[in-house]
């Protein structure tokens, strides 16, 4: 039987005094802005809100689970968990099974703020994190758009909304302190609203009022059990469709429920946040984490699957974990050698081959960077890079059941030598050849600029350059002045514009750049950069001949005679790196 549960005024109370908790067995916050926007929305139009599960936790037995808060204010990078609560000895409180989500949702926009990552901003630059509050324009249409909405809810900064002259924007969370009737019409006067924007307002504001202060939306089911195995079990009964809580929850939160000494939470979104700021920065999941887990403790199959998720197995994964850990910060420090980041990594279970080879050997803390490990480091980039370069994509169909193939190569081979050729014959197997046919090769001559594969592929042609240090992807001929405009000035007719522009911006006129040296070298001519970079006509030579630049004109005139001559010498490098299998599984010495 459903109890009432009161008001959202009322509820948000009990979540400030921490009489509403989460349990350990929940999940992450995983709402976006617009999904809180349009919650708000269905509120304010009378919607259903839905019904919620809550666990009665007896003071009695109240000390032995961990609970957690509410997120409050959402920072994406910063405070993305829910705080930390720990036991509640001898006090009775309500832990949320279902209604999460909606809760949280809930106090942020009532209570709280979110920063979300801007668009082509790092995560290392606090600016691209800007706090936004929830805000409600009092004089928008009232008739719905073409989604149904209503009443126009929007996340935004001050700024923003000085800057949305149309709107008269109103901090949602003021409507808790706010008293209804004249104290609102007179608040709603000193913000300079008269006549008819002030009838809206009053009706707009005074709804929202009602909706918070008045109406009993919140309705409950109570589970009063104290046995945490039922528990888990009404838990995973109600979750475990995939459309509420996905696999990797799922396993987070038995972890969670039946490690006895380590903290499976905490470790693991500590853990992620760590991978994830290595380097220039990864963008890693909790379900990278998970799978690791699953793989690198040998656990039989590396799936998302209930019956993976027994007491023994989360037992292994527990056991194992400070090794685990160790080994996967150790790939990731790796694959950062390598140059890659959160934004060349194309697919992120690559690296868990290698974390289970990592993991066998027991690799040192100094595997990374000394001399000792550079064949098996230089062995491990290639076959990486050319798993992430392959169009038909390794990783993608079918990837548990190649995962755990290639756990047993790694297992049935020296822990000391990554077994690139053994690897690749089982891949081959499955028909996930490592192996470049002719026609691929073509088409990553014609790869573009910021597609995923070509910061990757440079390095495996260039594998001189110390990718230790930050590398750009940079066109030796400037893009800014392959515009229509400018190219039709040096004399290029209509039809040749479009294709010299194409091939500006493909593989033959990209090298990797220093990122200081990118930086100062911006839109100037290659052969005038390189005069005053090297001044010395030898090492300019030298240069040239690494990068396979040959001739460099001072004009775009030439620019489709150097075009067609690299790409002509890349394709022949191309296919003695990649067509040939025996070469591929010996790297040179040079690709340190």
């Amino acid at each position: 039987m459903y109890k009432p549960g009161g008001t959202i005024a009322e509820v948000l109370g009990r979540i400030q005094t921490k009489s509403y908790v989460l349990p350990a067995i929940q999940r992450e916050f995983v709402w976006k802005p617009e999904q809180i926007e349009r919650l708000f929305d269905s509120l304010m139009q009378g919607y259903p809100f839905g019904t919620f599960l809550f666990w009665k936790v007896e003071a009695v037995t109240s000390g032995k689970f961990k609970f957690y808060d509410f997120v409050l204010n959402y920072h994406q990078r910063d405070a993305a968990h829910c705080p930390e609560l720990g036991k509640m000895h001898h006090q009775s409180v309500t832990a949320v099974l279902d209604g999460q989500q909606r809760l949280t949702a809930l106090n942020i926009g009532l209570r709280g703020s979110m920063a979300i990552k801007q668009p082509n901003k790092w995560w290392t630059n606090p600016d691209a994190f800007p706090v936004r509050t929830l805000r409600l324009d009092l004089l928008a249409p009232p008739s719905p758009d073409e989604d149904g909405i209503r009443y126009r809810f929007k996340f935004l900064d001050d700024q923003q909304a000085a800057r949305d002259e149309g709107a008269h924007w109103f901090l949602v969370p003021d409507i808790l302190g706010m008293k209804d009737g004249p104290a609102m019409l007179s608040g709603l006067r000193k913000r300079g609203l008269d006549g008819d924007p002030l009838e809206r307002a009053y009706e707009v504001v005074d709804r929202l009022h009602r909706v918070v202060h008045s109406h009993n939306l919140v309705n409950y089911y109570e589970e009063e059990t104290q046995d945490l195995e039922r528990v888990l079990n009404i838990f995973i009964r109600l979750n475990s469709g995939g459309t509420i809580l996905s696999y990797s929850d799922l396993l987070l939160s038995i972890a969670v429920a039946q490690w006895k000494q380590v903290d499976a939470r905490a470790e693991i979104h500590k853990l992620v946040d760590e991978l994830n700021h290595i380097g220039s920065g990864f963008a890693l999941s909790q379900d990278f984490v998970l799978k690791a887990g699953l793989m690198l403790a040998d656990i039989a199959s590396v799936g998302f699957k209930v019956e993976n998720f027994t007491t023994t197995n989360m037992l292994a994964l527990e056991t194992n974990w400070f090794a685990i850990r160790a080994a996967l910060v150790r790939t990731v420090e790796l694959a950062s050698s390598f140059g890659l980041n959160g934004q060349t990594l194309r697919a992120d279970s690559a690296l868990l081959p290698i974390a289970y080879y990592l993991y066998r050997r027991n690799a040192p803390a100094n595997y990374v960077t000394h001399s000792q490990f550079a064949g098996d480091r230089a062995a491990i980039r290639d076959w990486l890079v050319r798993s992430i370069v392959k169009a038909s994509g390794i990783w993608g169909s079918g990837l548990d059941t190649l995962l755990t193939a290639l756990r047993e190569v790694v297992q049935a081979n020296d822990p000391t030598a990554f077994p690139v050729g053994q690897l690749r014959q089982v891949m081959s197997q499955r028909g996930k050849s490592l192996t470049f046919e002719p026609a691929e090769i073509e088409d990553l001559l014609h790869m573009e600029y910021g597609d995923k594969r070509t910061f990757p592929l440079l390095s495996l042609l260039f594998p001189f350059v110390d990718l230790r240090n930050q590398f750009h992807v940079d066109h030796i001929y400037p893009i800014s002045r392959f515009t229509p405009a400018r190219l039709q000035k040096q004399g290029f007719d209509e039809i040749d514009v479009e294709v010299v522009a194409r091939h500006a911006n493909t593989l033959p006129n990209l090298q990797l750049l220093e990122g200081a040296i990118n930086n100062e070298k911006r839109a100037a001519m290659p052969m005038a950069w390189l005069s005053a970079h090297l001044p010395d006509p030898t090492s300019q030579l030298h240069y040239r001949t690494k990068h396979e630049l040959g001739e460099l004109a001072a004009d775009l005139q030439e620019f489709e005679t150097f075009y067609a001559a690299r790409q002509d010498r890349l394709r022949m490098k191309l296919t003695e790196l990649l067509g040939n299998p025996s070469a591929a599984s010996a790297p040179s010495a040079a690709a340190e």
